[in-house]
């Protein structure tokens, strides 16, 4: 079973209690120890905004044979539905990003 780390980044109210907007959720597959998934997920997280929380599933490859064989120099790798084709690899496409972000 492939490793995960949710970053779960939803903001809160002003009583300290959960805010009400809607997290965009997003999957991103990784791997220690590499550069490029760090600067993808710190620009993605860089796009969220009060009104618009951001939770990111960061999913590390190297735990699983399959998702190697799928990814491996792919990596990283952004889906924002895992349905749908993937949004990006290797950098942040910060225009596809915000299209779903704005949908």
């Amino acid at each position: 079973m492939p490793s995960v780390l949710s970053m779960d980044s939803r903001l809160r109210g002003s009583d300290g209690g959960q805010a009400v907007a809607h997290a965009m959720h997003f999957t991103l597959y990784s791997r220690s120890y590499c550069h490029l998934c760090q600067d993808m997920l710190d620009a993605l997280m860089r796009l969220q905004t009060p009104s618009q929380p951001i939770t990111v599933d960061v999913i590390d490859v190297d735990a699983d044979d399959a998702l190697v064989a799928r990814f491996d120099e792919l990596v990283p790798v952004l889906y924002a539905d895992l349905s749908q084709p993937e949004l990006c690899h290797y950098f942040l496409d910060e225009a596809k990003v915000r299209e779903v972000l704005n949908k």
